[in-house]
Parts: structure tokens; sequence; C-alpha cells
């Protein structure tokens, strides 16, 4: 590269002294534009800075017309200028004049130079700003050039990411370094927190961008990319998982990473402009960030994950830094930020400082999600690129109801937030009044509510709720955020534990539904085309039945001298029923030969969530002791629709005749046999979905422990009675011709009822 001060690594030094420098900011960004300009034989160099409201300010300039700085103003999507910002990627041009998107700024003098180089400034991916170099000659830069000017804009990323520059901004035109933002995700855990950011996986932060000697950076490198090949190789060789979540799969994609030499190459070619091995990384990371957040492909998003991932993991190995912050140093207040979790790793966190949790990837029904509802904290997922938005120790507020998340919050919403957290803290205490009182229905209709539960940490919940009971325990709880498959001895522990927190009351325990979205870490996995209809749950536990029989035999053991009820999931015809019990009965003569303890009564059940089924039910009723409504599968498969699938899940509601009319029928053929049904799912912890399904018959419902209060304090006031009366009639009409939702919260609001 020709340069009159003697290339990149001369002027990152130069850079160096002159951020060192006291002077004021903008003193220093026109030193800087004239040193970038004298190494680069460039007539022109501009900084241009994005702002909060999502223009671009020309901040300083060595060759344009000063009193242009600060007055040039211009749109992402207006000028060559706006396009490097919105693509965030380099252009050269010999002829800028001659491009489309060229804009001529009279305040500015530029029409006389030609030539055009300008780089995106980056920072974890997003753009901060553009660098510009311009001659009057017609000439392309050479890829060294631009190279170097790519390197150059780190120093300047740094600066803006500072907050150096914002004293420099009117009001409302700071730079958008740390902009207030309002994000949209998919609510996965209802609940309102306000606290602080901490990072899942912090970034490094790094002190030194600028190599002393270039060889002793590239030797670090290089020895780091060894020891993170050795590292990988290792992981797999071993079958290990980090935080019991990473498949073999990802960890294949990170060690053909590791071992890509084009990667490699980038990142020694950014250390050779004069750059610090962990500097390197993160430019081409924030290169790669970049294009991650511009693809539609997501194959190539995936793939750019996968490389985001890998580069962290290359920085906390040339930096000494561990993995992941230290659970037991956690803020008060917190808010844990991850691109995707584990169910495990949401554990490990204290629960008494932590208030809520976002995430990048992740919908309502990952396992992640079930455990953030277990804990009862606020929980919001698919927020697009919230780790390279946020900072650690960011204020930011997490509403898991509406799905909306508000970065660095103003005082009026915070304010707002506020009030909400006290008004539901209020009604809590409501709730909480109502706790011991039994739930009877205005017109006499006893309804028993029970919680749906998984993990030790659910138990509490019995005691707070007042519950009468656990409707749903799943058992796979316990096996998905485990990092190896748990003994008998581990399974007796926890279901002996669950009995005990709940003393006297009813538990019903699933047996293990695995298989389909919920691969567990340590099996291997089995690709299918539609997995949610696939091997899964009983037909997997079926053909491996010495895996249900040691759950039934730890089940049984667990119950010695007590009541047990156990029920199998995605049951789809009566054989697979009977299949079940006789595995059942097997282990119980087996106990019995060996002289264990029985339990005093086994009762067992099935799943209703199979649409198959519901033309079953006058040949299973008689076989089985109880049933249980499945609300959520049973709607996807009536209605076709991927419930984790954000383009159709909300496409169909539940509270209309193609799914009320089957409930309806399964509560009357339940009361016709004298058989006890429950409805755990989404539905029955939603008071409206509450107060139809008790106009339908239910008298049984299994729900999230936070619903347990609303719901409560709605059947109170309910006429179970007035409510059938409303509601029948609206399932017979013809489907489509009338809201049956609409309706009923007229009646609701009629009736002075809560929902």
């Amino acid at each position: 590269m020709r340069g009159a001060l003697g290339g990149p690594r001369v002027l990152l030094r130069r850079l160096r002294e002159v951020m060192a420098e006291p002077v004021s900011a903008q003193e220093r960004l026109d030193k800087i534009v004239v040193l970038i300009a004298a190494n680069m034989v460039a007539e022109v160099c501009s900084v241009y800075v994005l702002r909060v409201d999502g223009t671009l300010e020309l901040y300083a300039t060595e060759g344009l017309k000063r009193e242009a700085v600060h007055l040039t103003v211009m749109r992402t999507d207006e000028g060559l200028v706006g396009l490097v910002a919105s693509q965030a990627n380099p252009i050269n041009l010999s002829d800028a004049q001659s491009h489309p998107a060229y804009s001529y700024r009279p305040e500015t003098g530029e029409e006389i130079y030609h030539s055009f180089l300008g780089v995106p400034i980056l920072r974890a991916g997003n753009t901060l700003g553009v660098l510009v170099v311009q001659n009057r000659a017609h000439r392309t830069y050479s890829e060294e050039e631009v190279e170097a000017l790519q390197t150059t804009s780190m120093v300047l990323a740094e600066m803006i990411a500072s907050g150096e520059l914002s004293a420099l901004a009117l009001p409302g035109a700071e730079p958008a370094v740390r902009p207030r933002k309002n994000l949209a995700g998919a609510a996965l855990s209802e609940g309102i927190a306000l606290g602080h950011v901490v990072l899942h996986e912090p970034r490094v932060a790094i002190k030194n961008f600028i190599a002393d000697d270039v060889q002793t950076e590239l030797k670090r490198l290089d020895d780091a990319i060894a020891t993170l090949r050795a590292d990988v190789d290792l992981m797999l060789e071993r079958g290990e998982v980090s935080d019991g979540q990473e498949s073999r799969e990802v960890l294949e994609a990170y060690r053909m990473f590791a071992h890509d030499r084009g990667w490699l190459d980038r990142m020694r070619e950014a250390v050779a402009t004069g750059l610090t091995a962990e500097a390197g990384v993160e430019r081409v990371q924030s290169d790669s960030r970049a294009r991650m957040l511009r693809s539609t492909d997501p194959y190539l998003r995936e793939r750019l994950h996968d490389l985001d991932d890998l580069a962290n993991r290359l920085m906390r190995q040339l930096m000494g830094v561990e993995h992941a912050p230290r659970r037991d140093q956690l803020p008060d207040n917190a808010i844990v930020v991850a691109r995707m979790m584990g169910p495990a790793a949401l554990l490990d966190y204290d629960r008494k400082r932590l208030r809520g949790l976002i995430l990048e990837e992740g919908g309502p029904t990952s396992h992640v999600a079930i455990v953030a509802r277990a804990l009862g904290i606020a929980a919001v997922g698919e927020v697009e690129n919230i780790t390279g938005l946020v900072e650690s120790g960011d204020p930011v507020i997490v509403d898991g109801i509406s799905g909306e998340v508000f970065l660095r919050p103003p005082p009026d919403i915070e304010s707002a937030y506020a009030e909400r957290v006290r008004l539901r803290a209020r009604r809590q205490a409501q709730y909480q009044a109502l706790r011991d009182k039994p739930c009877v229905t205005k017109d006499g209709r006893h309804i028993q509510l029970l919680i749906n539960a998984g993990l030790l940490v659910d138990l509490p919940h019995i005691a707070e709720t007042g519950a009468a009971g656990i409707g749903l325990f799943r058992t796979e709880l316990q096996f998905m955020v485990a990092t190896s498959f748990p003994r008998i001895n581990e399974q007796l522990s926890l279901y002996r534990s669950v009995l005990d927190a709940a003393e006297k009351r009813p538990v019903t325990f699933r047996t293990l539904d695995i298989g389909g979205d919920k691969v567990l870490p340590y099996m291997r996995a089995f690709e299918e085309e539609n997995p949610a209809m696939g091997w899964r749950a009983i037909r997997l536990g079926l053909d491996r039945p010495g895996l249900m029989r040691s759950q039934i035999r730890a089940l049984l053991k667990a119950s010695s001298g007590r009541a047990l009820k156990i029920m199998f999931p995605m049951v789809a015809v009566v054989e697979e029923f009977d299949q079940g019990k006789a595995l059942v009965e097997h282990e119980l003569t087996h106990l019995r030969r060996h002289g264990h303890i029985l339990p005093e009564r086994v009762e067992i059940g099935a799943m209703l969530e199979v649409p198959s089924l519901l033309y079953q039910l006058d040949e299973l009723l008689p076989r089985v002791d109880f049933l249980s409504v499945g609300s959520n599968d049973l709607f996807q498969f009536l209605y076709a629709v991927d419930r984790g699938n954000a383009r159709v899940s909300g496409r169909f509601d539940p509270l209309s005749t193609p799914i009320l009319r089957p409930l309806r029928d399964i509560a009357a053929k339940g009361e016709a046999y004298g058989k006890p049904i429950t409805l755990c799912g989404e539905l029955a912890s939603t008071p409206i979905g509450a107060l139809t399904l008790v106009a339908l018959g239910y008298r049984a419902l299994s729900l999230t422990p936070s619903a347990v209060g609303p719901v409560k304090a709605m059947l109170l006031d309910l006429d179970a009675a007035k409510a059938k009366a409303v509601i029948d009639p609206l399932i017979d009409a013809p489907a489509g011709t009338v809201s049956v939702r609409h309706r009923i919260e007229m009646f609701a609001a009629a009736e002075g009822l809560q929902l």
C-alpha cells in the first residue's frame, strides 16, 4: 500500500498517541481525519456518525468545507454514505458521481472529487458511522487500502462507543451508540421485570487495539487457534456438551470453522495491518455479524451465528477470560440476555436476584421458556440482535405479557412500568388472600385448581398458591436439564420430593414426553420431517421399554404407601394405553415379589392430545382411571398448526367452535362414564379460557402457578350455569358466523368478571 507516513501500522501508532492526548473530542476527531488523509494520500477524509434519529451527521473532515461539519445530515437511504451504512459493506468507486446512489451536497464542496472509498464503522456488527476517503483523480483503491481503512475504523468505533462524542451533539441527535430501543419479541413467561443487563456470555472488553509487535500478535493468534482446535476436538472425542446443551452437530460446526483457512487468513490479515490478536478477531467477527444481521437466508444466519460463537471463544482464549459470568455474583434485579440458552444454564443463576430473561432465539414452547415459567421470571424471546445491542449494566424492562423489551427506557416509560409492577404486586396480595378459600363458583360448583410442574423449583408453588395438587408433572424436565441420563435413584429422589411437598394432595406424573423437539443432549437425535408427529412420548417409550420400565419402577418405589397417578402422553390408539398399563402391572408384580412396599393405590390414565382418540372414547374410558386433555397439542393437531411457528401459531383462536365442540364432547363423555377429566394447557391458564372450560363441564384445571390467583378470583364470582347458557348456543351455531371470544368477553363484562 502506498502511504505518506509509512502504512497502516505507523498510522495506528500515531492514532494511539492522538487518543491519549488531553484534548477535546472535536480536536481529537479533527486530528484523526488529518492523519488518515495523509497516510492514505487522500485529499479528503471524513467521519460521519449515526445518530439516534437514524440519520448520519458529518462530525469531522479534512478536505471538504469545514462549515459543513455538524451541518450536513443525511438519511441512511440517501447517498453513497447512506448506502455504506445501510449495507454495512465498503464501497470503492473510481467515479462516484456516476453511481446511481450518489447525492450531491453543495455545502460540502465535494463535487470536485471523483474517487470514493467508504467503510462502515462497526462494533459488534452494528453500524455506528461511516469513514470516507476521496480523491480528485479517478482511481480504485487497493485491497490493502480498504483493509487499512477498515482497521482504522475500529479506533473510531471505540471512540464513539465510549460516549466521548455525545458532548458535541444536540439533544435528540446524539450518536446511536447506546440508543433507547423498543424491541418486539415473543412472550415466553408472563411477568414484568425492571432491571439491568447481565450478558450470559459477556463480550470480551478489549483494552489494547494497536499492536506493538505484529509478529508477536500473529503468534498469539496462531497459538490460540491451536488451543481452540484442540479443545473442540477433545469435547467431541469425549462427547461433552457445554452447559448440557450444545449438541454434537454444533460442536462439529465449530470444528469445521476452527479449521477453516479462510477464517484464519482474514484474522491474520487484520492483525498484519497493526491490530492486536484479539482486535483482529473482533474485526472479522464484527464484519461477520453485520452480514448475519442483514441475511435473510436462515441457513447462512445459523452458520454465521456459529462463527460468532466461535470468535467469542477465541477472544476469551486470547484474553484469558472465563467462558461465562460467575452465577454466584449476580447483581440485584438481573436481566439475563443471551442468544440462546439451555434450561440447565438458567437454573444456575441465583433465583433471588434474577428478574428476567431476554433471548435472541427460543419461542414459547422452547425448553428454557418452560424453566423460566417454573422460576416465575418474566421472559421474552425472538428479539433480533439483542446481544449486539446491549451492554452489561444497561437498564432494561422486560414485558413478558406483550413480548416487548425496552432498552435504556426513558423516565416516563420506566415510571409507567414501575407503577404496573406495583399494581401487579397489589393484585398478587389480593390473590394471596384467597389462597385458602375453597374454589367454588357462585352457583356452588366445586372447581379443582391444580398446577403444572416439572422441577424442584416448582414445588413451593403448591403451598404458595393454595393449589389442590399437581395436575401435570412433566417428568422429562429432569432429563432435559441433566448432562447425563438420570439414574433410577436420582429419579426416585425427585419423585419422593414431589410427593412429600404435595403432602396428601394428588400428583399426576406424566411419563417421559421426549423426542420431537425435546431432544436430550446426551441421546442421539434422529432427523424427522415432522418431529411433532414423529417418534416421541409413548411411542418412544414402548419402543424402548427398558427406559419406560425404569421410570415406572422409580415412581412406584417413591410412592410406597401413598397414592400414585401415572399418565401416558401422546396416546393415539387404545392399544398403546393397554401396552403402557401392562408395563405398570409388570413392575408392580416385580416389586411385590421382592418384598417392596407398594403404593396404597395406583391410578393409570392417558393424555388426550391426538385427535384420533376423540373417536375411541367409548373404548378408552372404560380402561382408564382418569383422562387429561392436553389442549396445546390437541389445538396444534386439530388445526394442523405448528405452535412454535410464529407465522401461523396465532392464526386460529382456541376459543372457537372447532376446538370447543370436541372439548365439550370430551367432558360429557367423562361424566357419562364417571371418569374424572382434567384439562392442562395454556387455555386453562387464562381467566377467559377457564371460564369457558367450566361452562363446558370441566371441574379440574391444571394451570401455570402464576395463573392460579387470577383464575380463582374470577371463578369465585362466576355463575357457571349462566355461563353455560350463554356459551352452549355459541358453540352450536354454524362455524364462522359468530365470534365466540367476543361474546364471552361481553358476558364477562356484564357479570363484572375480571379477565
